[in-house]
């Protein structure tokens, strides 16, 4: 029994494998060889050589991944999540427990009480004070005073 499968076949078999990995992935990396197969498909319908359907899917391939990934990637924003630090800093909470110089106090943000010290250590931070976050060192809070400004 012999069973061959056409070149161009072939080829809409490799794009779709590509384009199913894609599908689990969400990379942005094999979308590109999905484009590159069906160029190579293409081709063979074309009656190119087989030389010439592997060179074309690599070349499509290739400067596709190269030249579209970045901005696709910058555009969709894949792979980036905002972790709870970005979404963190810049918010303002109250102050719940006095932050003293060179002492742990507490601030209430977002419902939940976290420890933390002010960014300047000359200032005392008093209860029910507006504070905003500017970094987060361990599970630590790092505040300043809000000014009028913000």
């Amino acid at each position: 029994m012999n069973f061959v499968i056409s070149e161009p076949i072939a080829w809409i078999i490799i794009a779709v494998v590509f384009a199913v990995i894609e599908a689990f992935t969400l990379g942005l990396t094999t979308i590109w060889f999905t484009v590159g197969g069906v160029a190579a498909c293409i081709v063979a319908l074309l009656g190119g050589s087989l030389v010439l359907q592997i060179i074309i899917f690599l070349v499509v391939s290739i400067v596709l991944l190269y030249f579209t990934r970045p901005l696709a990637v910058r555009k969709l924003k894949i792979g980036h999540e905002k972790n709870i630090v970005e979404n963190i800093i810049g918010q303002i909470g109250i102050v719940k427990d006095d932050i003293l110089p060179f002492n742990v106090g507490q601030v209430k943000l977002n419902g939940q009480i976290w420890s933390a010290v002010s960014n300047n250590n000359d200032l005392t931070l008093l209860k029910g004070l507006k504070v905003k976050v500017v970094e987060i060192q361990g599970v630590k809070l790092i505040v300043e005073p809000v000014s009028e400004n913000d």
